[in-house]
């Protein structure tokens, strides 16, 4: 199905769950539940998505993307080389598009990547059980976030164009851009993030 709306509705009636109970599994109102599967409410934050999920008993990627065989995980974020997606457990997605900001729904039609940050492993933007969608690229799009390699490292920077045109980085905690280098080198753009703070 393309749309989650329909998608919670098929999964709560698979359950032989009403509203009302799922509701209540989930720790919300039976009207958020209409209202989701509505799509009057398309913006769900993670901790409701993997509560839902759990509700719901199904893959958090069932719950994102539909039935089918293929139902990756979310991969862990490293800061150590390769890239997440580079082994063999690397699955892609195709992100709902009511689930992307209106900003990024035009802007990939490719394979993207669900990612989590590895415990131990704390990077610029994101928290610590944040849920990202990546889509793998080299190339700068659009202002926003990105995983890049810097210094032999993965980490998570925004880009932008400066006044000349090159491109700048910023860290989260330092408001001066910085320049390419030859030790940098874009790896994937974040589509969307749900921060586990964001109910």
């Amino acid at each position: 199905m393309d749309s989650l709306g329909p998608r919670i509705k098929e999964l709560r009636q698979e359950a032989n769950l009403n509203k009302a109970a799922l509701a209540r599994r989930v720790g919300v109102s039976d009207v958020t539940i209409s209202y989701w599967e509505s799509g009057a409410i398309r913006q769900i934050g993670h901790e409701r998505l993997m509560a839902l999920a759990q509700a719901l008993d199904c893959p958090l990627s069932r719950l994102l993307e539909g039935g089918g065989e293929h139902r990756p995980t979310p991969l862990t974020l490293r800061h150590k080389l390769p890239e997440p997606w580079q082994g063999p457990a690397g699955n892609h997605i195709e992100v709902p598009r009511d689930l992307l900001p209106a900003s990024r729904r035009q802007k990939w039609h490719r394979e993207c990547y669900l990612l989590t940050p590895a415990p131990g492993n704390t990077f610029d933007f994101l928290s610590d059980h944040d849920l990202i969608a990546v889509a793998p690229t080299d190339r700068f799009r659009q202002p926003g976030l990105y995983l890049v390699e810097e210094d032999s490292q993965l980490c998570v920077r925004r880009v932008s164009r400066g006044e000349d045109e090159a491109l700048q980085f910023n860290k989260q905690d330092d408001n001066a851009p910085y320049p390419a280098a030859p030790d940098i080198r874009i790896v994937g753009m974040l589509l969307a993030r749900w921060q586990a703070s964001s109910l």
